[in-house]
């Protein structure tokens, strides 16, 4: 569907429904999409959720019925002109004309504001998908276990534009919290390469039996940060070995990774082949920082995005820095001699206490360190935010107390300032399509109650 509307000349926009009825009708919006190619199933399946499927029935479009809509003549033509697409001497001359410029467009992930639309060209997803393949070691041997969806950027490149270039066989779910039949799917199809966020990853692992997963022998995970018990659960289940990267939307998404032959923990890697990155101080003008300094990171490369949709210039997220024009992402990041990075949060997931900036995703790390393994069930074990008072909150999946949590906080050597105020117990943490923590419904979560400890979703 997706290269068909590209072929058709129309740009296709990648929705996104898990992002919820506002985030979904946002993006209808901003891009001025009228029409939307899903299928009967999905929306009574969103219509059951109580996604407000009535309030685009002038746009939704089902697939199945589409068929019916075309003339024997209209089929005929379909048919030659695709196998004029397939011959070597008159495929390009057969492609129509007018497809294009923007290969998607895709959202951001809307965990810490609105979703912002991010157009992707052509060449953006190609030179990502040459340096992926190039520094992976991918070749047409290997078989791919693709369980992201296209609104995903890393599902759009790693699992559908990948496979397609580089003529990767694909086994593809539909849903990537399915644990349970993704490694049935893997022990039928022996898939020896899979991509997917560690929180989906580590729902197939724990999920799976003896034997479903020894044919892989790499998994490419980005997305949020990957525990460090995740890189060991997968060597002992596949024998394969499990390489971290970084990414962002606008970048297509990849921008640095763990090479195969030396994966550090811990870090997101080396920048790609094509990619170059800066880090630098946040304040302007930057400079660059030392070695194992922390600071703002800038991209620049062929991979790199030419701006958000309907966002004026002088808003977009580039900054000029040693003659040259960068992608400034809002992540914070060190870099040690080698090059290799490691991340270290976003700008935004900082709180000032006291006049100091406290590190949330820092706070996250030294409890995840202490009390993860204590989780039961699949998704993040918890996770902090700050609501407008700037107490710290902590959200947990696993029965942990605020005095459990401010006591590991010191044992980490935390300062006395990164401590929790109060303690939410859920049943789940709430997380978006693409797997990350869903921090926006955290915060709204933070401003409705002032309790020390609080069970929701089922107590007080």
């Amino acid at each position: 569907t997706w290269l068909a509307v590209l072929i058709a000349g129309k740009v296709p926009v990648m929705c996104n429904w898990t992002a919820g009825p506002a985030n979904f009708a946002h993006g209808l919006k901003a891009t001025g999409a009228r029409h939307v190619l899903t299928s009967s199933r999905l929306l009574e399946r969103l219509a059951g959720q109580g996604f407000p499927v009535d309030n685009h029935a002038d746009a939704w479009i089902a697939l199945e019925d589409a068929p019916a809509s075309l003339s024997l003549l209209d089929k005929i033509g379909a048919f030659l002109r695709a196998r004029l697409l397939s011959l070597p001497l008159v495929g390009a001359a057969a492609m129509p004309r007018g497809v294009p410029g923007t290969a998607a467009i895709l959202f951001t992930s809307g965990s810490e504001s609105l979703p912002k639309a991010v157009p992707l060209s052509h060449a953006n997803m190609l030179a990502n998908c040459r340096d992926i393949a190039a520094v992976l070691r991918l070749t047409t041997h290997d078989r791919m276990l693709a369980m992201l969806p296209p609104f995903h950027s890393l599902g759009l490149t790693g699992n559908i534009a990948l496979p397609l270039l580089f003529g990767l066989p694909a086994v593809y779910h539909a849903n990537p919290t399915e644990g349970a039949r993704l490694a049935a799917l893997a022990r039928r199809w022996r898939p020896t390469v899979t991509v997917a966020p560690p929180t989906f990853l580590d729902g197939m692992i724990r999920k799976a039996r003896p034997g479903d997963l020894t044919s892989l022998r790499l998994g490419f995970v980005g997305a949020e940060k990957c525990p460090d018990a995740l890189h060991a659960a997968f060597a002992a289940i596949s024998g394969g070995v499990l390489c971290e990267g970084y990414g962002v939307t606008e970048c297509a998404p990849a921008v640095s990774v763990n090479r195969p032959e030396d994966v550090r923990p811990g870090t997101i890697g080396l920048p790609l082949p094509s990619v170059r990155t800066a880090v630098v101080t946040p304040e302007t003008p930057p400079r660059r920082v030392a070695p194992e300094e922390t600071g703002m990171l800038l991209v620049s490369g062929p991979n790199v995005f030419g701006g958000y949709l309907g966002v004026e210039p002088d808003k977009q997220p580039f900054v000029a820095f040693e003659g040259r024009t960068w992608y400034r992402t809002g992540d914070l990041v060190s870099e040690d001699e080698d090059g290799r990075l490691t991340f270290r949060g976003r700008l935004k997931r900082f709180v000032k206490i006291g006049g100091e900036m406290i590190s949330l995703p820092q706070i996250e790390d030294a409890l995840l360190a202490a009390f993860g393994e204590r989780a039961e069930g699949e998704g993040p074990a918890l996770a902090v935010e700050s609501g407008d008072d700037a107490a710290i909150v902590l959200f947990a999946a696993l029965p942990v107390t605020r005095e459990e949590a401010n006591a590991a906080l010191r044992r980490a050597g935390l300062s006395g300032l990164s401590s929790v105020a109060r303690v939410l117990r859920l049943p789940a943490l709430p997380v978006l399509g693409t797997g990350k923590t869903d921090y926006r419904a955290l915060r709204t979560l933070c401003t409705q109650t002032d309790q020390g400890v609080s069970t929701l979703n089922g107590g007080k």
